[in-house]
C-alpha cells in the first residue's frame, strides 16, 4: 500500500461563494488560486503554491447543510496571537468547547495548542500547531494557562 506522507487538500461546501472568498482570502489571508468559470468553486493555497489546497463548494441555500471542520497549521506563536487576531477581524475565537477564548486549548494527548473559529458557512476552523512536549493523553483538554503551570511545575 501507499503510504500517505501528508494532506495535500481539504473541501468544503459554502452557501455563499462570494463570502466565502472575502472570508478566506481578505480576512484569514489566504491565496486564491482560482475560481472555476461556472462560479461553483474557488481553491485556495494554503502555504506555498502546490502546498496544500482548501477548495470551497457552492451547495446552495439548503436547509441541509454538511458542517465540517478543518485545521490549519501554523506556529505556537501565531496560536497565541490569533484569539486577538480573529477579534479583530470580527470573528469570534473559540475554545475546544465552543465558548469564546482569549487563549488557546491544549489538546494533551497530542499535545497541541489550538484555537478554534467559525467561517461564515458555519464549518469549524482551527489554527493548531505541535508542542514540543511528551504527549500527556490522562489530562484530556486543558486551557492554555493550566498547561503553562503543569510545564512550568515539570509535570509534562
Amino acid at each position: 500500500m501507499v503510504e500517505a506522507r501528508d494532506l495535500f487538500e481539504a473541501h468544503l461546501t459554502v452557501t455563499d461563494l462570494d463570502e466565502a472568498i472575502r472570508f478566506y482570502r481578505d480576512l484569514l489571508g489566504m491565496r486564491l488560486a482560482h475560481v472555476l468559470d461556472t462560479g461553483q468553486a474557488a481553491f485556495f493555497w494554503i502555504g506555498s503554491p502546490g502546498n496544500a489546497m482548501l477548495g470551497l463548494w457552492v451547495a446552495g441555500s439548503s436547509p441541509m447543510k454538511i458542517v465540517s471542520h478543518v485545521a490549519f497549521r501554523v506556529g505556537l506563536d501565531d496560536v497565541l496571537a490569533a484569539p486577538r487576531a480573529l477579534r479583530s477581524a470580527g470573528i469570534t475565537p473559540l475554545g475546544f468547547d465552543g465558548e469564546p477564548t482569549d487563549l488557546p486549548d491544549v489538546l494533551a494527548w497530542m499535545p497541541a495548542a489550538a484555537v478554534y473559529f467559525r467561517d461564515p458557512s458555519g464549518h469549524l476552523l482551527e489554527y493548531i500547531a505541535m508542542l514540543p512536549h511528551q504527549p500527556c493523553a490522562d489530562y484530556g483538554v486543558l486551557p492554555w494557562r493550566m498547561w503553562e503551570q503543569m510545564r512550568d511545575t515539570a509535570a509534562v
